[in-house]
């Protein structure tokens, strides 16, 4: 459990990190989002879950 708790953590630090340093481009992703199909979207995101899950699954392997 504190595994999850510290990715959750660091996944906030990092988003905080491009909100701070970026903000007008973090605004320029989330209009692309808005304007981005559900269907694109959908399997952008489970594209990106299955990459982080191999990635750990490498590192913890």
């Amino acid at each position: 459990m504190s595994d999850l708790v510290t990715a959750l953590g660091l996944m906030l630090v990092l988003e905080g990190v491009l909100y701070a340093l970026v903000p007008g481009g973090m605004k320029g992703v989330i209009r692309s989002a808005l304007e981005t199909s559900d269907q694109t979207l959908r399997v952008a995101g489970l594209v990106a879950a299955a990459g982080g899950l191999f990635l750990v699954w490498i590192i913890r392997g």
